[in-house]
């Protein structure tokens, strides 16, 4: 999923709400990320993505922020469902950057971006625009964010030349201190898109050119008395394709001395099948990938992408940090990601697809002066 979700067009990545007062520091990070996905008797995806940023504050309350990635994608993906005979091979490089600009006022803060990526069959343009305003005691913090995407599509087999989609999202947020140990933030999202939807990638697979997304995040961070933190989430997902989707997330932070801190996590999901998905049974005259009753040249809409399909996920991770002194930080974080149909807790369908497992390293070094 994470190999998916690193091409462009899969949400336009609008600021969440600002820092409530202008950073007097500024920040270089370096990190690199190495994802590796399989299925029995397939190594899937893997991808190796390095990534820089830089947070810089100028005087007279500005914030100055800009970063960039170079993400190597390759391996093999299933054409229908998870059948490993005919998978589509990859080997693609994507380029993308993004530039932040932030107006620090008394109590609020004004920002505008701008973002780009480009790789052999998909490039993608955004923009966006977002605002905060806080009370005089900081302690409650409101934003609204807007974006706009324009992206696309000429995949190398040729199915389909400079197709186009556009994409406009917003969103709001609300973030309360509780007390001096509980934050929490309520996060809401809508994006509506409109063009081509479609994996060309995929046999049999039309889907609607039409695309309108809500989500719903909840999250609580709780300080423990021994300096350690608790951060939970829930998070509800909802699209006219037909998917729904629930995301249950925790992580605790334990600071164990000498500037080391170790952080476990444990992300649990489920979503139902797009309305069009269809499982593993094809057409007895023609066979796979086609599903029963299937007409060629036909305008239904229809997919076997395994995204698509119902299931359950439980992500596992642990985290190590060290803190050097003189604004040295560094940090290495490993998940593992197993989906399952057998997981699926809402929806129907999906039987005998096979388990989709996922590796995932992060390592990072930032320095603030």
């Amino acid at each position: 999923m994470l190999a998916a979700l690193a091409l462009p067009g899969l949400g336009l990545g609008l600021p969440s709400a600002a820092a409530q007062t202008l950073p007097d520091t500024a920040t270089l990070s370096v990190d690199y990320l190495h994802y590796k996905d399989e299925q029995p008797g397939l190594d899937r995806v893997s991808v190796r993505s390095p990534a820089v940023r830089l947070s810089l504050p100028v005087a007279g309350g500005w914030l100055l922020e800009a970063g960039a990635v170079s993400d190597h994608v390759s391996g093999a993906t299933p054409r229908y469902h998870t059948a490993i005979s005919g998978a589509s091979r990859m080997d693609d490089l994507r380029h993308a950057a993004d530039l932040r600009v932030t107006r620090y006022l008394a109590n609020a803060s004004v920002s505008a971006g701008a973002a780009w990526s480009n790789e052999n069959d998909y490039r993608s343009r955004a923009l966006s625009l977002g605002g905060t305003i806080s009370s005089a005691d900081h302690n409650t913090t409101g934003s609204l964010s807007f974006g706009v995407s324009n992206d696309t599509i000429s995949p190398v087999n040729l199915l389909v030349t400079g197709e186009r989609r556009h994409t406009v999202e917003w969103l709001a947020s609300l973030e309360q201190v509780l007390t001096q140990r509980d934050i929490v933030k309520l996060d809401l999202t809508h994006a509506k898109g409109k063009g081509y939807y479609s994996d060309p990638y995929k046999y049999v697979d039309n889907r609607p050119r039409k695309r309108d997304v809500n989500s719903l995040l909840l999250r609580w961070n709780h300080a423990l008395g021994d300096g350690s933190a608790m951060r939970t989430s829930y998070r509800y997902y909802m699209d006219s394709f037909g998917v729904r989707a629930h995301t249950l997330g925790a992580e605790y932070e334990r600071a164990l001395g000498g500037g080391w801190a170790l952080t476990p996590s444990l992300r649990l999901s489920t979503q139902s099948a797009a309305d069009f998905y269809f499982d593993p049974v094809y057409d007895k005259r023609f066979g796979p990938p086609f599903p029963p009753g299937y007409t060629f040249g036909s305008t239904a809409f229809t997919s076997a992408d395994q995204r698509l399909s119902g299931f359950g996920a439980v992500t596992a991770g642990l985290q190590a940090a060290y803190s050097f002194g003189d604004g040295w930080r560094a940090q290495v974080k490993a998940e593992h990601y197993r989906q399952s149909t057998r997981w699926r807790r809402f929806g129907t369908g999906s039987p005998g697809l096979a388990r989709m497992d996922a590796q995932i390293w992060q390592l990072g070094i930032s320095k603030q002066w």
